[in-house]
């Protein structure tokens, strides 16, 4: 097999796991995914994260605080979209 060809796969989070990262409640978490402020994958009757869609969400966040700022708006705190 030629190693261009060769890919890792990407690390995948559970519900459970999603929730530690981000210090919420595991019900937060999947109401999150089953939302789709997160994006996931199912696998049978198990959500799955991919490692770059958990970072994106929380890279959203910070963009949000950092627009307000530009806007001259001082945000209250740096939110993560939850709703």
């Amino acid at each position: 097999m030629n190693t261009k060809e060769a890919r890792t796969p990407p690390t995948l989070f559970t519900v459970r796991e999603v929730a530690d990262f981000l210090r919420v409640h595991q019900r937060t978490a999947y109401r999150l995914i089953t939302r789709g402020s997160i994006k996931a994958i199912k696998i049978g009757s198990q959500w799955r994260v991919p490692e770059k869609d958990l970072i994106e969400f929380i890279e959203s966040g910070w963009k949000v605080a950092a627009s307000k700022a530009k806007k001259g708006r001082k945000p209250d705190q740096f939110k993560l979209p939850l709703d």
